[in-house]
Parts: C-alpha cells; structure tokens; sequence
C-alpha cells in the first residue's frame, strides 16, 4: 500500500516497516499442516492484494502513544485475515472465476472445499485476536456479525419499508465499511490511543467503505479484466443490483429513462448468458448513470474527510484524507 504510506510523512518508513511485518505474520497465519489444505488456505493470500485494511490500522495507530507496536500488527493481521476469509465466501456466492488474476478458490477446488478454507481463515484470525483481550475480540465478533448481517441483506432483498438504494448502502455499510472501521479502530486501540478518536476513525472507515463499495461498482463496469482480475459484469451475471442498476430502476419509475437504459434493465431481465450481460457492460459503458455513481462515490468520500475533525492536523490526518481519496481517485 505504498500510496498510504507515502501520504503518511515522515510515518513513512515505520508505515512501510509495519506493513513488512504484518505480511510475514499473515503469511504465516494461513498456512495449514496438511499440503492440500496449506494450498488452498494460501491461494488468495500468495495472489497479494493491496492490504488497504493492514495499512489503515497501522496508520491509526500513529494516534496512540505506543503506535506500530506487536498489537498493532496482530491488529493488522487479523483484519487481513477476515477479508480473505469473505472473499472465499463473496466468490463461493457470486460464482467468481477469477480472483486478484488467479482462479477463485471455488474453481480451484469446489463450493464446499472453499467456504470451509474461509471459515479456517476465520478460525485463525479469532485465535489471532484472543491475545489482544476483551475489547478486540468484542470488536471482531461485532465486525463479524456485520459482515453476516450484510451479505444477508444483499441475499433477501430490501425490506417493503426501505428503499432499494437506502438497502443498499446498508449493505455496503456492513460488507464493507464495518471491517474498514474496525480496521481503523484496531489501530488507535492496539496503541493506548482516545476513545474519541477511535470513534472518528472508525466512522470514517465506515463512510469510506461504502466510497470504495461504490467505486467498485464502477470498475465492475468499465475496467478491463486482466487488469484488475475481475471478471467485469461479474455483479451483473449473478443478478445483483448494483447502484448503476438501481439508479436506472429509480430513473424507469420516475418515467425518465432513455432508451439504452430501458434496454439494459430490459436485458437483465431476461436470460444472463454471456452475450446478454456483454451487451449490458457495454450499454453501461456509455451510459450517463456511472457518472452519477462516480459521484456518488466522492460524495462518501468527502463526508468521510468531514468527521475527521477530532483528529490533530498532520501526517495521520493527512494520510487519512489522502486514503479517502484513494478509494475515488481510482475512477477518475
């Protein structure tokens, strides 16, 4: 995560250390003693990735007076550990065939071989936060039950009394912005820092969370696949609505919606072969929706820098705003 650590100053280097060390716990973390078990455990965790959870609360712990310290990496680990843990199971659910440019675990060695590697890697993590006492692991189980929570929303549908898009920023609260908080949280915690900051923090997580679930949305979309190791229309292919889509459902009941976006909706309606979900990417591609979903994106971006008021002017703050930023930059 050299962006992050660059933003942070003169934290830099302590930052870049940090993070070298969490990497040598995490690669620890998931290895398993039976070979063929060890190599599906370490599948996603040997692909890389960009550790923006490790990095967050490493940078936060730079709020405490005893910042990068062992708790702050097994701080660092743990959060690490359940968003692996998730991705085997999102993949497991959406049918991903690729994962971080490598096939998803679920192709490698079928549905129940990977949900099972995920709940491993949970296992681990749990026994990894046991050793930071009572306060962390109430913040993992919390954090985890959020997760479930979320991934259950998106799997029911929204409720008759809330609106599809309200749902589904809850959602994206939960799948996604309750583990960056922790992860922020983790930080000022692991390094004896104020409550009133790990709040902050933690909201700001929150907030950006949902900025990077709605940027992503978009890179589902536009990008290109052996770039980012995604399959694009991957969200389409499973039928699920992302913002683009439900922005265009919002704009068909208001009666003002163009001709390509009725086709979309019409597409995705129908059956989702390949040719149909193509059709439907390229559609969007073009499509003044992603616009507002770009914007959408910074609008959270932006109201996460707005509750970072608490936090001291400086290289924490800065490399805050500067990751804030990040979760966005990435669309432009």
């Amino acid at each position: 995560m050299t962006e992050l650590a660059s933003a942070a100053g003169g934290l830099n280097d302590r930052l870049t250390e940090l993070l070298e060390n969490v990497e040598a716990r995490l690669q620890a973390a998931v290895r398993s003693p039976e070979p063929d078990i060890d190599e599906l455990t370490r599948h996603l965790a040997a692909a890389g990735g960009k550790r923006l959870r490790p990095a967050l609360c490493g940078l936060t712990s730079f709020l405490g007076p005893d910042a990068a310290n062992a708790e702050t990496e097994i701080s660092a680990t743990v959060v690490e550990l359940t968003h692996l843990a998730t991705l085997y199971h999102d993949d497991v659910m959406d049918d991903a065939p690729m994962r971080r440019g490598v096939v998803s675990a679920q192709q490698l060695a079928g549905n129940s071989a990977a949900i099972l590697a995920g709940d491993v890697l949970f296992a681990k993590a749990s026994s990894l936060v046991a050793q930071l006492g009572p306060e962390a692991v109430k913040l993992h189980a919390v954090t985890f039950e959020r997760l479930c929570f979320g991934q259950l929303r998106e799997t029911l549908g929204a409720p008759d009394d809330v609106s599809p898009r309200d749902n589904y920023i809850h959602v994206l609260a939960e799948k996604t912005g309750s583990l960056i908080a922790a992860s922020a949280r983790y930080g000022v915690l692991s390094s004896n820092g104020s409550p009133e900051h790990a709040d902050a923090v933690a909201e700001f997580g929150e907030r950006v969370g949902v900025a990077f679930q709605l940027a992503d949305d978009v890179i589902d979309i536009m990008s290109d696949g052996d770039v980012t190791g995604k399959t694009p229309g991957t969200d389409l292919r499973e039928g699920v609505e992302t913002m683009p889509i439900l922005l265009l459902k919002e704009r068909a009941a208001a009666g003002v919606i163009d001709e390509d976006g009725q086709r979309i909706l019409d597409l995705l309606a129908g059956d989702l072969g390949d040719d149909t979900v193509d059709e439907s990417v390229a559609l969007l591609r073009g499509h003044e929706v992603m616009d507002d979903v770009r914007a959408l994106a910074r609008e959270w971006s932006d109201s996460a820098i707005d509750v970072l008021d608490p936090i001291p002017d400086g290289e924490v703050k800065d490399g805050l705003v500067a990751f804030a930023r990040l979760m966005v930059d990435r669309i432009s």
